[in-house]
């Protein structure tokens, strides 16, 4: 398939160039364990982290220098994100928990059980700038669950003080990818086997409003492909993983165009750059980026 840009509706063009270059910048990523994930971009250093899950470490793309290990070992981690004091948060695999790493290097364990009930395997993670921790733990169904495992697919919010564990919803199929939108009133939450994304407005007291619980928008399409990974550029403007490639959607949820990368599927994707315009992406075996026209909303939100 032929990397390409498809506009689909006005608009399109003031986020990005239909002729912008879809580049490929490293391969032979991921593999039978897990893929390419959780690209979150270091402004301080110039540089991109990202998981590759099927070889246990955690890897490095600074533009002008390549790729190269920026941590092996990691518990097959996934999802990562920076909080709002800037240190490493990461959804661990293997060891069923999320973590955050701190300034001496130490592991802060953020979450691994709720009511007594084990995790499963935490996905994707975001964070408020209040300092609330948002993520999801899906049920893949790839192995049996013993009798202290949780036994539903989660959705959960976690104090700044890691002191209140919250379950937010539990309804989902398999929830995956989460973003707020710039203002922080609204959670993006993808459900990768229903192929759609539900849109939640957020309560003051940082709970999901779930009488606003709505379907933003369904990406489901011929082409291989699910709903995986999502951010929100300063616009409100919505990036999300679908059917052929990276959807984008105005905040209404129309549907913009679409960025044709030419792989099966897009695992993740984080804003970075000086500028925050470009998009880097990951693949079950690739990591990629375009540049856009609009910022995206920087992690660490400032």
């Amino acid at each position: 398939m032929h990397p390409r840009i498809d506009e689909w509706a006005p608009g399109l063009q003031t986020i990005i160039s239909i002729s912008a270059p879809i580049s490929i910048l490293a391969e032979g990523l991921g593999g039978p364990k897990g893929p390419a994930e959780g690209p979150v971009w270091w402004h301080e250093g110039g540089y991109l982290l990202f998981s590759d899950i099927h070889h246990d470490r955690r890897m490095k793309y600074q533009p002008g220098a390549g790729l190269s290990v920026d941590q092996e070992g990691t518990n097959h981690a996934n999802g990562l994100t920076r909080d709002h004091k800037g240190r490493l948060v990461a959804c661990e695999n293997a060891a069923r928990r999320v973590t955050r790493r701190e300034p001496d290097g130490d592991i802060t364990v953020v979450m691994n059980s709720f009511q007594g009930r084990r995790l499963w395997r935490p996905n994707d993670v975001v964070v408020r700038s209040n300092g609330c921790i948002y993520f999801t733990d899906p049920w893949t169904g790839n192995a049996a669950r013993p009798e202290w495992d949780r036994t539903h697919s989660a959705v959960f919010r976690v104090t700044p003080d890691l002191g209140t564990k919250t379950l937010l919803a539990d309804d989902f199929d398999l929830p995956n990818g989460l973003a707020f939108s710039p203002d922080e009133s609204v959670l993006y939450i993808n459900d990768s086997r229903r192929g759609h994304i539900r849109a939640f407005d957020i309560a003051p007291s940082g709970m999901l409003a779930r009488n606003t619980d709505r379907v933003f928008a369904d990406l489901r399409g011929e082409e291989p492909g699910v709903p995986d990974g999502m951010k929100v550029d300063s616009l409100g403007n919505v990036y999300c993983g679908g059917a052929g490639g990276i959807w984008i959607m105005d905040p209404s949820g129309r549907k913009l165009g679409r960025i044709v990368h030419g792989a099966q599927t897009t695992t993740n994707l984080a804003f970075g750059g000086d500028d925050w315009k470009t998009l880097y992406f990951t693949t079950h075996h690739t990591l990629g980026c375009v540049t856009l026209k609009v910022p995206g909303v920087p992690v660490p939100k400032r």
